[in-house]
């Protein structure tokens, strides 16, 4: 229900409000919450070179996830992703990824074709 002017300012002068008078303005209070960062966990971060029959990457490790893998051993990466970390790529698996130790699989790791040693640029192609 729409009210007009009158209306209004006759309903603030039942409740006690003076009509055009401004409200006093609080200062702001800044305090610092110092009991969350002390819940906060350390992130464990570790980088490990894996491979297949066409080449290697390094992968990152975070967390839990830095403790699965041991030299030699043969892993499956699901839903992972590749990141670009200062123009080179890395790979990754997120939470919605998953990442399982296997028996040892029966192909020779390609050695020499390490894609996270080619460096990227970002290039904007303009529209035509």
């Amino acid at each position: 229900m729409a009210t007009t002017g009158q209306q209004n300012r006759q309903g603030q002068q039942q409740q006690g409000v003076q009509p055009n008078k401004t409200m006093e303005k609080r200062k702001p209070v800044f305090v610092k919450d110092r009991a969350a960062s002390r819940n906060l966990r350390q992130t464990r971060i570790a980088e490990r070179l894996v491979g297949d029959e066409t080449g290697t990457i390094l992968f990152t490790a975070r967390n839990d996830q830095v403790d699965l893998m041991k030299p030699g051993d043969t892993v499956i990466f699901r839903n992972a992703k590749i990141d670009m970390f200062k123009g080179s790529m890395r790979l990754a698996v997120d939470k919605w990824g998953r990442i399982e130790v296997t028996d040892p699989a029966n192909f020779v790791v390609k050695e020499d074709n390490n894609l996270s040693l080619v460096e990227y640029e970002l290039v904007s192609v303009a529209d035509e």
